[in-house]
């Protein structure tokens, strides 16, 4: 189900191909082949999905379970959760307690904290574990408002620094929001699911983009006279940050979190900028 997806990203790690040895096997005499229940067959092609949470305000993790509803029929029929923090503890006195499982698909939500040695260590092998990871939420995409952060709340706090996943390992897709809505999470994983790669070729775009504040709207949209004035980024604005007059959206610096929002939702920042100006001779 996911060989189409791994093939289309190129997958995390090269499959080792062992050379065939034939082998001569008395011949024995032929036994009636039981076919495998079908429910193991089933459950034998599902894609294996893991889930981690490094940091952030576990809002995306929320959003998606706003979806049991739909997801209900995905998570019993589609794919089997094989790793989350959420329902067990692997790290255990500065080390992994359990063997971190292979994954066709990890979603990772927020950003990682560069001092601290467990977040590190679990997107390196998470990365290295699984064949496609998604980077869930602005936090993980683009650092979002973990990005301001420097310390904690002690007498003498220390400095950390917080980044997206993409500093540290390759990303294969991203899904933006601050949260990531409802319906796009459900979408998106049957759409990784059934390897719809027209549906998902925006978020893969995405992680290759670092846009992540409404200045870069106003720089590659509004600038290049691509706007139509739809007023879509300022509703995509958790903070409102985005403003609109005049047909035109404006940028409150101040209240901007870096989220990527208004940059993903605006339906003319995916434009071929660079192509549309060699074409025009601009």
């Amino acid at each position: 189900m996911f060989d189409k997806l791994k093939k289309a990203f190129g997958g995390s790690k090269e499959e080792k191909i062992e050379p065939k040895v034939e082998e001569k096997v008395e011949a024995a005499p032929e036994k009636p082949v039981e076919a495998a229940p079908a429910e193991e067959t089933k459950a034998a092609a599902k894609p294996r999905i893991g889930y981690i949470h490094l940091s952030g305000c576990t809002g995306d993790a929320m959003s998606l379970t706003e979806n049991y509803d739909i997801l209900s029929t995905v998570l019993t029929d589609m794919i089997d959760i094989v790793y989350g923090q959420t329902l067990v503890d692997k790290w255990v006195h500065g080390t992994y307690a359990e063997e971190m499982p292979e994954m066709d698909l990890c979603l990772i939500e927020g950003s990682v904290c560069l001092q601290d040695e467990h977040s590190v260590q679990e997107l390196l092998m998470a990365r290295e574990k699984s064949g496609l990871i998604c980077a869930f939420g602005s936090c993980a995409m683009t650092g979002c408002f973990t990005t301001f952060a420097r310390g904690g709340q002690q007498a003498q706090p220390k400095h950390e620094s917080f980044a997206p996943i993409s500093s540290l390992v390759k990303v294969d897709c991203a899904l933006p929001g601050c949260p990531v809505a409802p319906e796009m999470i459900a979408k998106t994983v049957v759409a990784l699911c059934n390897g719809d790669m027209e549906y998902l070729q925006p978020a893969i775009d995405k992680a290759a983009c670092n846009a992540g504040c409404g200045c870069d709207v106003l720089t590659n949209v509004i600038r290049n006279g691509l706007c139509t004035g739809c007023g879509t980024c300022a509703l995509a604005c958790p903070t409102r940050a985005m403003g609109f007059s005049e047909g035109r959206p404006s940028c409150d610096r101040d209240r901007c979190i870096k989220c990527g929002s208004c940059y993903a939702m605006c339906p003319r920042a995916w434009l071929p900028i660079k192509r549309i100006k060699e074409e025009t001779g601009l």
